[in-house]
């Protein structure tokens, strides 16, 4: 066993060409047995104890996140103002996250740099906003990715991140800011990030805001159930109404209650029945109603 681990170090270990000679000359002098010892087994012991200093580090910047308090902080944000500052899009425009208001929009902070987990959650989300769409229309919403890594998620950054994961999505603008600006958005977003050997330690995050700029809800994963995100996005586009006529609110209220989710398909469709089925109900009721009071009217009428 010893012969094993011996020749092990000595092949990820090699001695350097100074301590060749140095073996060299001692072999009339009698050391060459000291110094072979030393090098062969000091050398391991150096490069290991830097390793487990290396690990050590690792670990104090996992345990400097703490994901209880991010989360906590994340779920104190909700009723925030979100600020109107100025971001800029892919192509370099800037745009105000102000602009944005008057439909719900969809928040998600990556760092460019990561290249599994934030490639992964975008993908994911992705799928999501898409079946989105299709549950509260192609424009009911706008979606934004961006990027707090301000030192390396420049507007060239956030394009190349988009096509990498094949983000298409008309209504979805990736967006690079200064570190001023994401410092305000993260402090109302309730978004905590960290730097640590691995990049950054973040809570995975999508932050769901309505249409006057305040942070509604926050979802959480890499992948998530679908309803998580698109049931308050039906409240918000269907449940509220705002300056429209009471025909559309009443087209609103129905969709409202007739899009539903299907496990089968992992996706929502309009099911009418469950309008039928309330009509229908109602129109039992009225009809029962009007029995009882002609029965009423008429046993007053044989009492008198």
């Amino acid at each position: 066993m010893y012969r094993r681990v011996y020749c092990a170090f000595s092949g990820l270990f090699s001695l350097p060409r100074t301590s060749t000679r140095l073996l060299q000359q001692d072999v009339g002098q009698g050391l060459l047995h000291k110094r072979v010892y030393m090098l062969t087994f000091i050398w391991p012991v150096v490069v290991g104890l830097l390793l487990l200093g290396s690990t050590v580090n690792a670990t104090a910047d996992l345990d400097s996140f703490n994901r209880d308090q991010a989360l906590a902080h994340s779920q104190a944000a909700l009723g925030n103002q979100l600020p109107a500052v100025t971001l800029h899009k892919s192509d370099g425009t800037p745009v105000s996250l102000a602009s944005y208001r008057g439909k719900p929009l969809v928040i998600s902070l990556i760092f460019t740099s990561c290249h599994h987990i934030c490639p992964t959650t975008t993908q994911n989300l992705n799928e999501v906003v898409r079946k989105a769409r299709a549950a509260v229309g192609a424009d009911g919403f706008h979606v934004v990715t961006i990027g707090f890594d301000t030192a390396n998620d420049s507007p060239e950054r956030m394009a190349q991140f988009a096509a990498a994961n094949r983000v298409v999505d008309p209504n979805w603008d990736f967006l690079a800011a200064d570190q001023a600006t994401v410092d305000q958005l993260v402090k109302q977003l309730g978004f905590i990030y960290s730097p640590s050997s691995r990049g950054f330690d973040h809570l995975i995050q999508a932050s769901l805001v309505d249409a006057k700029g305040k942070v509604y809800r926050q979802v959480y994963g890499i992948t998530f159930p679908i309803p998580l995100l698109i049931e308050p996005l039906k409240e918000l586009v269907y449940g509220r109404p705002s300056k429209q006529s009471a025909l559309a609110f009443l087209e609103n209220r129905i969709r409202l209650f007739c899009t539903v989710y299907d496990p089968a398909t992992d996706s929502y469709q309009i099911d009418v029945s469950v309008f039928i089925g309330t009509l229908v109900g109602l129109i039992v009721s009225l009809l029962f109603g009007r029995v009882l009071i002609k029965e009423w009217r008429r046993s007053n009428e044989a009492s008198r």
